[in-house]
């Protein structure tokens, strides 16, 4: 596993986009390592190469918690796209060749023990360039020494416990020599966050990246550093790693008698250190003016829009704008959400029908529908004033709908009455869908989804529809054209680099650790109620107090433990955190086991549309909240033990 390192490694960068972008460009092969650092052009491509490591989240098929879980749902057998990893959603990992293997690289993964290797080389030898300031090499180094950080950390978040790379092994290391155990979970996070210290330490680490420079973008800076810090420890602190019985019996090989490498007894104190790390992180982020994102009339002239959709433009654009986002702390610029978009939009459009235009084949399953709140705040199954037991009857738009279904129009009352993240998030037959046309941004012009058999977005052949009869209106950015009134063929998408964390991430961190280490309180409750009142909510205790059959849920730390889960869950939907958030709460073999549903999509009578039709039940299983390591590994390598289960 850490294999001696060869002199003659070639160093290359898997550059993506346009080349003029920085960490998009593909540098000339380098031959040695010592001709690595003997200029700055030379080390500012060994640089590249630990950048480019950096997973592709991005791209649907390159993103183990997008379609490995359960947000999304396709046809089966699938067409014209591949995405590999729903083989783990549908439970067809295996141990022989895994899918999406992070450890070897193969499968969809990345190699990222290698990925560490190059770290450390970069590290031990940046110091000897000659043509270079002082000043600049230091931030290089943070910058490797925060991607060394990550990698660690994205590798312990998949497998648990794991072997540190500190150091690369000395070439003619032993055969014995290059045998090496895991670490204890523990050990693990307290080196990630070592490495993060070390880096957000450094001064040469800039706090923010200013202006739009084409050399500056996607590089790391300080409040990228604190942020992760902050995920880190607040998944340090969680129950899958943090008190966790089930995988008492995982201990490092020839350790038998030892103590497990996860502790099976929780330690409260670290919730603690998360919290202040949350703390910090939000303070630094505050400190160099980020913000919650909100729609900014005066940055988009010529549009016409009233509260209602400025509402659900704030929370679109807090994921997808790239020119005016107060919000998006990590925008990873290696990985470009792109044909994401193409996939996710429906067709909306008389002119968006061609073989180019919108395919609308990402499909949320109908338990994502049932997620969000109802338009007082709290879960649809909670409200007293809702109908839930009625929630699959249909009902016709009035003019008061107008800003979220198309009036006079029929569809279930599961998509009435119900919050502006619902809105913003999911577009749904009869839905109305505001913008992604060309020049005609007007609440006096709104189109709207129509799904029903034989209409635009219905199946379009033997593929090019939502299995679900949903599709996933948040990440597509207001600037890509996918729908018009005829004038315009096929879509244009305007990709935005994959927001990796953003500070409704953190406040929602926070307001987790706040509550496992105090309870619920004033301070407790602010965190969660900035991101409720962006999203056109009430207050928590506003929500619960007035319409909840539990009014005084949100009181005890277990019942604002779920309120904040589900928060978390609503505010994240479909940007990759729900996969991990569910296993490390120990929550995914209960959500992950409730059958996969969607309507029935090939009918044409509204009445026989709306009828709930299972698709696919999940089998999710205790081996499953880690990874399986390559079979192949655990045989080369003696001292290294399998999870349990596989």
């Amino acid at each position: 596993m850490k294999n001696v390192i060869i002199t003659t490694t070639i160093l290359l960068l898997m550059g993506t986009g346009a080349c003029k972008k920085y960490l998009d460009v593909v540098p000339d092969q380098v031959g040695t390592i010592d001709n690595a650092f003997t200029q700055r052009s030379t080390a500012e491509k060994f640089l590249f190469t630990c950048y480019s490591y950096l997973p592709k989240h991005g791209d649907m098929d390159d993103n183990p918690a997008f379609n490995a879980g359960d947000e999304v749902w396709y046809m089966d057998p699938i067409r014209d796209v591949d995405p590999d990893y729903w083989a783990i959603a549908k439970g067809n990992q295996t141990v022989g060749s895994p899918m999406g293997s992070f450890w070897t690289g193969k499968n969809q993964g990345i190699k990222l023990f290698t990925a560490l290797r190059d770290c450390n080389i970069f590290l031990g030898g940046i110091d000897k360039v000659r043509d270079m300031q002082p000043i600049e090499i230091e931030r290089w180094k943070a910058e490797v020494t925060f991607l060394k950080a990550y990698y660690h950390f994205y590798l312990v978040r998949m497998y648990g416990p794991i072997p540190l790379v500190k150091e690369n092994l000395p070439v003619g290391s032993t055969p014995d020599e290059v045998q090496v155990p895991r670490d204890h979970v523990d050990s693990c996070f307290s080196y990630i966050v070592q490495l993060l210290d070390e880096a957000a330490a450094n001064e040469a680490l800039p706090a923010k990246i200013v202006g739009v420079e084409q050399s500056e973008l996607g590089r790391i800076t300080k409040s990228i550093v604190l942020a992760l810090k902050a995920k880190v420890l607040v998944t340090a602190a969680s129950p899958l790693f943090n008190g966790n019985p089930d995988f008492v019996g995982l201990k490092a090989q020839g350790k038998d008698d030892g103590e497990p490498l996860i502790n099976p007894t929780p330690d409260p104190k670290k919730w603690e250190v998360a919290a202040a790390a949350c703390k910090e992180a939000i303070e630094f982020c505050h400190g160099n003016a980020y913000s919650l994102q909100r729609f900014n009339p005066a940055l988009y002239p010529g549009w016409v829009v009233n509260d209602t959709i400025k509402t659900q433009l704030g929370i679109r654009m807090a994921v997808t704008d790239k020119e005016f986002n107060t919000e998006v702390i990590w925008a990873n610029t290696t990985s470009r959400a792109t044909d994401l978009q193409r996939w996710t939009m429906p067709i909306i459009g008389s002119g968006a029908t061609s073989s180019s235009g919108p395919k609308g084949i990402l499909a949320p399953p109908l338990k994502m529908a049932e997620l969000f709140y109802t338009n007082n705040g709290v879960p649809i199954t909670e409200d007293r004033t809702w109908d839930y037991a009625g929630r699959f009857n249909l009902k016709t738009a009035t003019p008061a709908d107008t800003f979220y279904i198309k009036k006079n129009e029929q569809t279930v009352k599961l998509h009435f009455d119900r919050e502006p993240r619902f809105y913003a998030d999911l577009a749904f037959d009869r839905g109305i869908w505001f913008g992604n046309w060309i020049n005609n941004y007007s609440v006096s012009n709104m189109l709207f989804v129509k799904a029903r058999r034989a209409e635009l977005a219905a199946r379009q052949g033997v593929s090019n529809f939502s299995i679900t009869g949903y599709w996933i209106k948040k990440l597509i950015n207001m600037s890509t054209v996918g729908a018009s009134d005829g004038n315009v063929t096929g879509s244009n998408q305007n990709p935005y680099p994959w927001p990796e964390m953003r500070l409704g991430d953190l406040y929602l961190l926070y307001a987790e650790a706040l509550n496992e280490s105090q309870g619920p309180g004033a301070e407790t409750y602010r965190w969660i109620d900035e991101v409720r009142n962006r999203a056109g909510l009430p207050t928590v205790a506003n929500s619960w107090s007035n319409f909840s059959n539990q009014p005084t849920k949100y009181t005890t730390k277990s019942g604002l433990r779920d309120i904040i889960h589900q928060e978390r869950l609503i505010e994240l939907a479909f940007e990759g955190q729900r996969f991990w958030d569910l296993r490390r709460w120990r929550e995914a073999h209960v959500v992950l086991n409730a059958p996969i549903k969607g309507w029935s999509t090939e009918q044409q009578d509204a009445a026989a549309y709306y009828k709930p039709v299972v698709q696919f039940s999940q089998i999710f299983k205790l081996r499953d909240y880690f990874w399986p390591i390559d079979q192949d590994e655990i045989l080369r390598n003696k001292k290294l033990v399998q999870n349990p289960g596989w």
